[in-house]
């Protein structure tokens, strides 16, 4: 459903990292990622259907064995934690795929490894992405039972006929019925939607936009639809069949139309396509736009992991099978891990933090890079109105954020 974006054996089986990214390293601030704390994300890749817009890592399986999931689960926990250890877990998130077809005691064990192997702060965040239909609702009480606090619903439209353009398999009402209901059973809710849909006018997503707004959320995020090359979106659009879609400026008015809309309801723009009430913005999502460290558990996810004084970057095998499957014999369901140099990581930092509205600190990245932020390319953007340097911290203004990519790679170019 959702990205994220968002790994590993027992501890003596670990895979080392590249001895030329270790060579290249050097000597960094070994506890940078306290910067932006350290989460858990937990893909579960199983859905019911694959929406034609999808490309994350998910998959459409007749049957599940729910127990060996939750004791595989549970294992790359206990074996992460043993090589990351002494740290306490500021947020958990449950991605996928649809997490709503997990049985909330699987959830709830998962919680309780995260808990035995870290400890969650006082006031962590665990949020559970789920889908709106009547079946996966009546779980809602068994997930807060377990210890999830805030749910991200996958609306995606408040339109029926939107709706089916998008291969959702539930109803606008369905919905609105699930919303209703998660709002009397969690503190914190978040809804999905998309635009720039096919045949999508302005006034059309206003009034979505007005209705969702309406419902009372604190959290909306809000995507634009894109064509991802692997999904079945990208090969009907090849083929001539997907028609409507918005052009350039047509998707730049509806990026504005967002905007404006939700800063005037008390929900501005926090993250590019973010927007909350002061106070409600994610926590688990801000861990990885702060650049901070967080463990990818379960098939696809990735991680980024300080062990010693080195930050790596850690992925897990992709398919569902062989993951589980890689547990289970050797242990651990990491595919590779990769040394990143201080280069690399200023880079990653700036990429992540420049969506925020908060931006990033020059220090930091300076002290990743070795060296400052080029002045000139921040002089010729700040010129154009694109960034702001201020109080020590590079911002995106409104009109960068709406064109990063160009930013980014101005800024990264004298790097």
């Amino acid at each position: 459903m959702q990205s994220a974006t968002a790994a590993r054996p027992s501890a003596s089986s670990s895979l080392p990292a590249s001895a030329e990214a270790r060579a290249e390293a050097p000597a960094l601030p070994a506890d940078d990622w306290r910067a932006g704390g350290f989460g858990v994300y937990v893909h579960w890749p199983f859905c019911a259907a694959k929406c034609p817009y999808c490309d994350f890592n998910s998959h459409v399986r007749g049957g599940v064995d729910q127990d060996r999931w939750r004791r595989a689960l549970v294992a790359e926990i206990l074996r992460v934690a043993a090589e990351v250890p002494e740290r306490r877990v500021g947020s958990i998130f449950f991605g996928g795929g649809t997490p709503s077809l997990m049985p909330p005691a699987t959830v709830a064990a998962v919680i309780e490894a995260v808990d035995t192997a870290w400890g969650l702060a006082a006031d962590a965040e665990v949020t559970l992405e789920a889908n709106p239909t009547s079946v996966e609702a009546e779980r809602f009480a068994g997930y807060r039972a377990a210890g999830v606090n805030r749910l991200s619903l996958g609306v995606q439209a408040l339109d029926d006929g939107h709706l089916r353009r998008l291969g959702r398999l539930h109803t606008a009402a369905e919905a609105l019925a699930a919303l209703r209901l998660a709002r009397q059973t969690f503190p914190r809710v978040s809804i999905d939607l998309i635009y720039a849909r096919q045949d999508q006018t302005a006034p059309d997503w206003e009034a979505e936009l007005r209705t969702a707004l309406a419902l009372g959320v604190d959290h909306l995020s809000l995507y634009q639809l894109t064509i991802e090359p692997g999904t079945r979106f990208h090969d009907l659009r090849a083929r001539g069949g997907l028609r409507g879609l918005p052009d350039d400026d047509r998707a730049s008015g509806l990026f504005e139309t967002t905007q404006a809309v939700c800063a005037a309801a008390g929900l501005p723009a926090y993250e590019i396509s973010n927007h909350a009430r002061p106070g409600a913005e994610s926590r688990h999502n801000r861990v990885y736009w702060r650049y901070g460290d967080y463990a990818g558990i379960g098939p696809g996810a990735h991680g980024r992991l300080t062990v010693g004084a080195e930050r790596l970057a850690v992925e897990t095998l992709r398919a569902p099978e062989a993951w589980l499957d890689a547990v289970e014999t050797r242990f651990s369901g990491e595919a590779g891990r990769t040394g990143l140099s201080g280069a690399d990581q200023a880079a990653e930092m700036l990429m992540m933090g420049l969506r925020l509205v908060e931006g990033v600190e020059a220090g930091r990245y300076a002290r990743l890079a070795g060296r400052p932020m080029s002045a000139d390319a921040i002089g010729e953007l700040a010129d154009m109105d694109l960034v702001a340097l201020t109080d020590g911290r590079l911002r995106a203004t409104e009109t960068g954020r709406a064109v990063l990519e160009a930013v980014l790679r101005r800024l990264l170019a004298d790097a």
